[in-house]
């Protein structure tokens, strides 16, 4: 049986009391106490305070405690800000970020050893590693649509990384911002790691203050704005950004299973995920069948009238709700749903068709319970489909023949693939999640995200007894030397590849 975390101590129990009783307003942050955190997180960083194993350890576990000891209060912000369900704030947000803790936890020590590579002629008495350093003081800059998990597993990975981290919450999810402005102070350390609660528009100036690393989850407009503030330095970046994931559903499928898994992964969340799927491609001849079975599985969730569900969330705010709304009455033909309320920012799940590759709700960003249905013909008319489009986060398949499924994703470029199901693949400990070209780049989860935060150094240990073989290289070069440099690199190239005595 798993033994539960430890208690919090008196001390810090009043404390985190005292600072997330109700009623209190946490002071809005920016650019200029953002700077004051980087100098503080940079000096505990270069004093060498988060090197050393024992420490990573003790502030994963602290992550581990301020999600165990505060669950109902990430609940209550969650359900505050997006009407999420316990249920979904459980499940897709802590569940995760306790997992993320605890496999980086188990795996620590074993990330951080050196990686020791092959040798060739040249370097057979020496020795040759890859060591994973940590990159110094990382921003991470959350996104509204998993508002704990997008900051917390990354910092995870900073964490066992090594490194100094400045979080930046996203401003839409006021409770949940303030709730972690709140509570990470008195787990982590605080001089290693802050909480900045700053607005949009103060992201690309909080970027331009240098910090080692920058990991942006959110949409493509506002990563180009990261990326290019970024750029300015040479500060490398993280970016996993939104678009439209398409979902294949093949006429050789179980229509009712993949009806249901596509309606749970496009509506969960109030239709908010990144991952979600955000239209769906299906032979003209099941159609129909998709539709009603699509309908069936909404009902069966939601009921009648979702807006009196207590599993069915709300946009994160007006100009969201005003956008998705905008966006159903100028595309397709609506066959189910399509009820709103702008003072509770609802819109009901929505089913479109009669849906053209050039309507808005097809290549406009949005984030909302909206789900296109398309027709076409075949695969090649879908794979081609898809192939248009800018490189999606995610693509899905619906299909019982291997071969089909193995088309689309031979002949389609995704950040991830996933057939058969919705979402899951982007949960993964074990692989990375992340876009490729205009949906992002870089990766994270697990061992990838220590890789993200990590610099990988080549580290070449020589000996100094070896000059009968390196004085080759020396001047006055001459035909001779040359001559026994090329055999001997002739005798590794089968093996090893090229010889550098150099």
């Amino acid at each position: 049986m798993t033994t539960p975390p430890p208690s919090p101590s008196p001390t810090r129990w009043f404390k985190v009391r005292s600072r997330t009783r109700g009623g209190d307003v946490c002071v809005r942050t920016g650019p200029g106490e953002c700077s004051d955190m980087l100098k503080r997180a940079r000096a505990a960083f270069q004093a060498g305070r988060t090197a050393n194993e024992r420490f990573r350890l003790a502030q994963l576990d602290a992550v581990m405690r301020l999600v165990f000891e505060h669950e109902c209060d990430f609940v209550d912000a969650l359900g505050r800000d997006l009407h999420k369900p316990r249920f979904e704030t459980v499940v897709s947000e802590l569940i995760l970020v306790k997992n993320e803790a605890l496999y980086a936890v188990k795996n620590l020590r074993k990330w951080m050893e050196p990686q020791y590579v092959e040798k060739n002629l040249a370097t057979a008495l020496d020795e040759c590693m890859v060591v994973s350093e940590p990159l110094g003081t990382v921003l991470i800059l959350g996104s509204w649509a998993s508002p704990v998990e997008l900051c917390l597993v990354p910092l995870i990975g900073a964490i066992a990384a090594g490194n100094c981290a400045v979080i930046s919450p996203s401003e839409y999810c006021t409770y949940t911002a303030e709730l972690l402005h709140r509570l990470l102070p008195s787990y982590l350390d605080n001089e290693c790691y802050h909480v900045v609660l700053a607005g949009t528009n103060e992201v690309p100036e909080m970027v331009d203050l240098k910090f080692d690393h920058v990991f942006y989850s959110g949409t493509r407009e506002e990563g180009t704005k990261v990326s290019l503030a970024a750029a300015r330095h040479l500060t490398p970046v993280t970016l996993v950004l939104s678009g439209k994931n398409p979902c294949y559903v093949d006429h050789d499928c179980d229509i009712n299973t993949a009806a249901r898994r596509i309606a749970w992964a496009r509506f969960h969340n109030g239709g908010q995920s990144m991952a979600g799927p955000d239209y769906v491609l299906c032979h003209a001849e099941v159609k129909e069948c998709l539709l009603q079975a699509l309908r069936y599985a909404l009902l069966v969730f939601y009921g009648s009238d979702a807006r009196q569900s207590h599993s069915y969330g709300r946009l994160v705010n007006v100009e969201n709700f005003a956008r998705v709304r905008d966006l159903l009455w100028r595309s397709g033909k609506v066959v189910m749903g399509g009820h709103v309320n702008e003072a509770e920012k609802y819109v009901s799940p929505t089913l479109l068709t009669d849906v053209c590759e050039m309507d808005p709700v097809m290549h406009q960003e949005y984030s909302g319970p909206i789900l296109p249905v398309l027709t076409v013909e075949s695969v090649d008319e879908a794979i081609s489909f898809i192939n248009r489009r800018d490189k999606p986060l995610c693509l899905y398949v619906y299909s019982s023949n291997s071969k089909v499924i193995a088309r689309l994703m031979r002949e389609t470029s995704s950040g991830s693939f996933c057939s058969n199901d919705s979402i899951l693949q982007s949960l993964m400990l074990c692989m990375p999640f992340g876009g490729v070209g205009p949906s992002g780049m870089g990766s994270y989860h697990g061992r990838h995200s220590f890789d993200t935060f990590s610099h990988k150094k080549s580290c070449l240990l020589r000996r100094s007894r070896i000059e009968c073989l390196t004085y080759l290289r020396y001047p006055p070069y001459d035909e001779r030397n040359l001559s026994l440099m090329t055999w001997a690199s002739t005798l590794m190239q089968k093996s090893q590849g090229w010889c550098q005595i150099l």
